[in-house]
């Protein structure tokens, strides 16, 4: 027993929804779309777990989280996928792919099979077991990677007030989580291994402002050690938490946020992987022609730095599926994914972006004892990372632009004096187009196919013209003749 479509999305995450969005903009007939998830709802904005769904009051529920509310498009319940006939196989595990048939096999035996496959199987949360500690089965271990997980951390959290909660992790999750724990009115201590929070990303003179707003919240932290071991009770519930350098923190609520691992293990030995990930090209396509793979488990070319990535976030999770779809129903037209590197996040009162890379040296501007302050990293001598705590609309699309310009940047002391309004003002600067492709038409003309710097058009106007001239005269000789 089996089923046939035409595209296939393989995984239930953000991105599915997204490129379902956009495959149905595109035009794709009911019937032809098929998404397989693991999970048994419809996909859903992931980010909302760890900020919304949290909160003690007003709390964010499905469906006002649907795909794709994150980028302020339509929300795509399940009576939204009915409605354009695209089939939703909910709560179902793909046991083996083979790309070469084009067919999947699920767990319970079915067969579908595919003549495009986009792979959006994102990642999985890492467990204790796989560090050689055991203790996730306990029912006040939580992780946080999907709705269920979620369901589970908010229940927890209910029996906990006043009580005490360990966060395992100084990343994403783990500031996030501390967070929301902290406004349920729980007793948070955060356990990380590194010198400071968020150190893939943040600067220490950064990161000692966001320890020190957390702990004007009551969060404390503990860093430069781990998790050695879990001491439980008579039902298995984790009463205390024991570290490598000697502490034990009394704990009533263990979060666990160490990393994730994207999920590859269903095509090692069929396709390309590099950084962990699938490995794809500019059009989001695996080493496979009728494969495709997008989001957290892509490692794709980012062209800005010339060199292939696997970015772990949701930004790069939709842009990349939608990029995909374009690439699959209009190959001629679509170019190579041109993405620009972006990070966010919102904790207590906060709210932070990131673009480009953090590599080279940090300068940092801004009032550190306010609101609003930022960095930009230089490397051989460019602009090619820009963070930005506390800015408004303008000013976060001002280090946006001015991080994929890559602007350069001779005096370093000149710059932290100029701050935020350097970006601004390298923001607002006109910006030659990019430049044109030329083409002949069967007349013989030059056609500018494409916007081009402000000269490069000048000059092909007035080439333009010139042979156009010189084709005329030529005519009428030849007709004189």
């Amino acid at each position: 027993m089996g089923r046939a479509f035409v595209y296939v999305i393989l995984g239930g995450g953000v991105a599915a929804g997204y490129a379902a969005l956009e495959f149905t903009r595109r035009g794709v007939p009911p019937g032809e779309l098929c998404i397989i998830s693991e999970e048994p709802v419809a996909p859903y904005e992931r980010p909302a777990l760890s900020k919304g769904f949290l909160l003690p009051e007003s709390p964010a529920r499905l469906p006002s989280f649907h795909t794709c509310v994150g980028a302020n498009e339509e929300r795509l319940t399940p009576k939204w996928y009915k409605e354009h006939g695209i089939e939703l196989v909910l709560g179902t595990r793909v046991k083996s792919v083979d790309v070469r048939r084009k067919k999947l096999l699920t767990a319970t035996g079915e067969t579908i099979s595919y003549k495009i496959l986009l792979i959006a199987t994102g990642a999985r949360a890492l467990k204790l077991e796989e560090f050689g500690l055991n203790g996730s089965e306990a029912e006040n271990v939580c992780y946080l990677r999907d709705l269920a997980d979620a369901n589970g951390l908010v229940n927890a959290m209910q029996s906990c007030a006043g009580r005490n909660a360990v966060v395992i992790g100084g990343g994403y999750i783990g500031m996030e989580c501390a967070a929301s724990l902290a406004i349920n009115k729980i007793n948070v201590t955060m356990v990380f291994p590194e010198v400071h929070c968020m150190a893939r990303l943040f600067t220490p003179k950064i990161a000692s402002y966001y320890e020190e707003y957390y702990q004007s919240k009551g969060v404390k932290f503990i860093k430069g050690t781990v998790l050695s071991s879990f001491e439980f009770d008579s039902s298995g519930q984790v009463t205390a938490v024991n570290l490598r350098d000697g502490s034990r923190l009394p704990a009533d609520l263990v979060v666990v946020g160490i990393g994730i691992r994207p999920n590859t293990s269903l095509f090692e030995g069929q396709l390309t992987l590099d950084k962990g990930g699938i490995k794809v090209n500019g059009k989001l396509q695996t080493s496979i022609d009728s494969v495709y793979a997008v989001g957290d488990v892509a490692a794709f070319p980012v062209k800005l730095f010339g060199e292939t990535r696997r970015l772990e976030h949701v930004d790069s999770a939709r842009k990349s599926a939608k990029h995909a779809v374009a690439a699959i129903m209009e190959p001629e037209k679509s170019g190579e994914f041109d993405y620009l590197p972006f990070f966010y996040s919102r904790v207590f009162g906060l709210s932070w972006q990131f673009y480009g890379d953090n590599v080279g040296e940090a300068v940092h501007f801004g009032d550190f004892s306010g609101t609003t302050f930022g960095a930009y990293w230089i490397s051989k001598g460019h602009l090619i990372g820009s963070f930005l705590e506390g800015g408004t609309k303008e000013e976060y699309e001002a280090i946006a632009t001015a991080t994929r310009l890559k602007p350069p940047v001779e005096d370093l002391v000149e710059l932290e004096q100029q701050g935020l309004n350097f970006a601004l003002t390298v923001s607002k600067k006109p910006q030659p187009a990019p430049p044109i492709e030329v083409s002949r038409s069967t007349s013989g003309l030059i056609i500018l196919e494409k916007p081009a710097y402000a000269w490069h058009a000048t000059v092909g106007v007035v080439l333009a013209a010139s042979i156009a001239g010189l084709a005329y005269w030529y005519g009428r000789r030849r007709r004189r003749w």
